[in-house]
């Protein structure tokens, strides 16, 4: 007699100790100051490049280039030099700092030299892999060969302002948003300074601003806002803004350029954003700056929270280890940013911001204007950076 079937038991999903959802720098960050720690870290993101789909401008402020070291040769030549301009560009508001103030990442090749960094360290890389939700501590991922399943310990949400494992672990999520987009080309050298041009216009760009970095190598050319207020839409904001963009005079805009975009959180960290299964980094925490939408400093220093919050949860083993890690004391930081963006999402006509830049002309204007552009002020608390750790 032939032997009696045996019944078939499906295979038991693969385990990590970290599943980090999402690679941009705050899921590459924290996951390979995991893995330096000797903890086994699966990090996904559904892109198969991590050069394609960008959605930041790649500006780094001071702060980030003194504390973390970037790779030298993707960065752009420093800027020190602000131009502010009221609704139709006329007479702008300069100013100019004695140090360098920013440098704009080639954020494709920074994302790529921080995925080597991240393997190097240990980091198990799945390009091409969606996250598809969680059951219990089982997530399910869709891969370049289909489904699959993973058991985590913990799970990291670095998956942006929309995050889907903030919704899966109920924590906060992000209900201020701007939406913003940008062109980005390559420009000749010129005999001007590097500079990023801001234009405040409430009709160009409801909320926030438009604006145009060049730094004698490449020009971005943006606009960002309240989604509900672009009558004719985003794309042909950016459309009429670049037809008279200032900065671009003697520029010849190719044909050919690369489009960014995508929302903008500017509600400040978020309150609750850790739970015992997991937490969030990033853009999905909120960690943007609310006036300036500035993300890339507060989010690496986020993540220099979060590893060792981590870290002490996978050794300790304690339920509660992860409660420690809370937005509602990081909040107080941004409390006067909060209250200017505020206020300036009231700002819905040209006279208004017109009549703004008269205050903004004064010395008192300047020298607020200095602080917040030029200011040393970052995420509190954060351990000093790793050395080499954020080479990314």
């Amino acid at each position: 007699m032939p032997a009696p079937a045996r019944p078939h038991r499906p295979a038991e999903p693969a385990g990590t100790d970290v599943l980090v959802v999402g690679a941009g720098l705050a899921g590459l960050h924290v996951a390979t100051l995991l893995a330096r720690q000797g903890h086994d870290v699966l990090l996904v993101d559904r892109r198969t490049t991590l050069a394609g789909a960008i959605r930041t401008t790649g500006i780094f402020v001071r702060k980030t280039l003194d504390d973390f070291p970037l790779p030298e040769e993707h960065l752009g030549p420093p800027i020190r030099r602000v131009l502010l301009y009221p609704p139709g560009m006329g007479r702008p508001v300069s100013l100019v700092s004695d140090r360098d103030e920013y440098r704009v990442g080639d954020m494709a090749r920074l994302y790529e030299a921080a995925a080597v960094v991240a393997v190097d360290a240990g980091v198990r890389l799945a390009l091409g892999t969606r996250y598809a939700g969680r059951q219990g501590d089982t997530f399910r991922l869709t891969g370049r060969d289909g489904p699959a399943e993973v058991r985590a310990r913990f799970v990291v949400g670095a998956d942006g302002a929309r995050s889907s494992v903030a919704r899966d672990l109920g924590l906060d999520r992000n209900r201020h948003l701007l939406i913003g987009a940008e062109e980005v080309f390559q420009v000749p050298p010129n005999d001007e300074p590097p500079t990023f041009h801001c234009v405040l216009d409430p009709s160009l760009a409801p909320g926030y601003l438009a604006w145009v970095v060049h730094d004698g190598q490449h020009a971005h050319v943006g606009v960002a806002g309240y989604a509900d207020r672009f009558p004719e839409g985003l794309r042909r904001a950016v459309e009429r803004f670049s037809a008279s963009a200032p900065g671009l005079a003697g520029v010849e805009r190719p044909e050919e350029v690369e489009r960014r975009g995508g929302p903008i959180p500017v509600g400040g960290v978020l309150r609750r954003i850790s739970c015992a299964e997991g937490l969030l980094v990033g853009d999905a925490a909120g960690a943007v700056s609310p006036l300036t939408a500035g993300g890339l400093d507060p989010c690496l220093r986020l993540s220099e929270l979060a590893a060792p919050v981590l870290d002490d949860a996978l050794r300790s083993g304690k339920p509660d280890a992860l409660t420690h890690y809370s937005g509602a004391g990081l909040r107080g930081s941004f409390r006067g940013r909060l209250s200017l963006r505020r206020a300036l999402s009231h700002v819905r006509t040209p006279v208004a911001t017109t009549a703004a830049f008269t205050l903004l002309r004064t010395p008192l204007g300047r020298a607020a204007a200095g602080r917040i552009l030029f200011g040393d002020r970052s995420l509190p608390g954060s351990p000093a950076p790793h050395a080499g750790a954020a080479r990314n």
